[in-house]
């Protein structure tokens, strides 16, 4: 008897190369990325595909699932799905999953690093530096940590990261989500808006999606004050970039730094014309040590899923239950 034709698995765009290898020696790896005509091989292949892999920001919706109709699982690269509609997977009995926890660290790290750049100015001091000006005069004076009540808005893995490190500088730390947490002992704001008012720096570290969309709007920015500074590290989709570019502009608020923007790799114009913005390109895991292990997540979720043991880190739209004689399906 021979043996089963190993799964077919299709990659739409680049990903880390950890994913490309990992996949490739025990699966069939179809790639939308590199091929000629990347129209007629997803029409060739497409009855056969059982698992998608998918990098950040890479868009999976239900016309797609449906042009792929043995697909089971689609592994994405990245804690954020928000790209990925989660609830027409469910509903077609397809798990997804995403990389938590391999990432928490390294984008805490970066989170207070843009703090810490934002508030102290340092990438306008090292222009300063650059362009000469520094035997002129000194740099002028910057704002600081010291004193300062910093607001987390999402509280989750690597929100509590970020608090953590926070404690080492002595700062006051509160926070706002759906819930009060029991088991933090930073002060809960049930409200967004009550979370601004209350803080001078607000760090925002919530999921994208609709639901989330432009939670930072105008209002928000106004609580946040004259002194306030708003750090994105999450998605560009929760801040109203106009509306924070005026705010920055008009001195509603301070500064900010932004990790994020609503429509990658565009960054506003008015953004980059602000010498009080502080902007990075999405680098929050950027390292060659957090991207390999959130590449490898990817594999090993796909590897358990088709070797019967099912996904490592399904989102909570997808839980999985274990199926007699299949290797599973989305469900409660």
């Amino acid at each position: 008897m021979s043996e089963p034709a190993p799964p077919e698995i299709l990659m739409l765009r680049p990903m880390h190369t950890v994913v490309a290898e990992g996949l490739g020696a025990r699966h069939t790896l179809h790639r939308l990325d590199t091929a000629a005509d990347p129209e007629a091989l997803l029409a060739e292949v497409a009855p056969r595909i059982r698992g998608l892999a998918v990098g950040a920001q890479t868009p999976v919706d239900a016309a797609l699932m449906d042009r792929l109709p043995n697909l089971e699982i689609i592994a994405n690269f990245g804690v954020g799905y928000d790209t990925v509609d989660a609830r027409a997977a469910a509903a077609r009995g397809i798990v997804v999953t995403n990389t938590p926890d391999v990432l928490t660290d390294e984008v805490a790290d970066l989170t207070l690093g843009l703090l810490l750049a934002t508030l102290r100015r340092i990438p306008q001091a090292e222009r300063y530096l650059r362009a000469g000006r520094w035997p002129e005069a000194p740099f002028p004076l910057s704002p600081s940590l010291r004193g300062r009540r910093i607001g987390i808005l999402g509280l989750g893995r690597i929100g509590q990261a970020i608090a953590r490190r926070l404690e080492g500088f002595g700062v006051a730390i509160a926070y706002h989500g759906r819930s009060r947490q029991a088991d933090v002992p930073y002060a809960y704001h049930p409200t967004l808006l009550g979370l601004a008012e209350a803080v001078h720096v607000l760090i925002v570290v919530a999921p994208g999606g609709p639901e989330t969309a432009g939670l930072i709007d105008a209002a928000v920015l106004r609580a946040l004050g004259p002194e306030g500074v708003l750090i994105n590290v999450a998605r560009g989709s929760l801040v109203d970039e106009a509306a924070l570019a005026a705010a920055l502009r008009e001195g509603t608020i301070q500064a900010a730094g932004l990790d994020v923007f609503a429509k990658e790799p565009h960054v506003p114009a008015e953004l980059i014309g602000l010498d009080n913005a502080v902007l990075l390109p999405h680098v929050g895991s950027a390292s060659h040590h957090t991207r390999a292990a959130m590449g490898q997540l990817v594999v090993d979720n796909l590897l358990s899923w088709f070797e019967g043991r099912g996904p490592l880190t399904p989102v909570a739209e997808t839980p999985w239950r274990a199926v007699a004689g299949t290797s599973g399906k989305a469900g409660a």
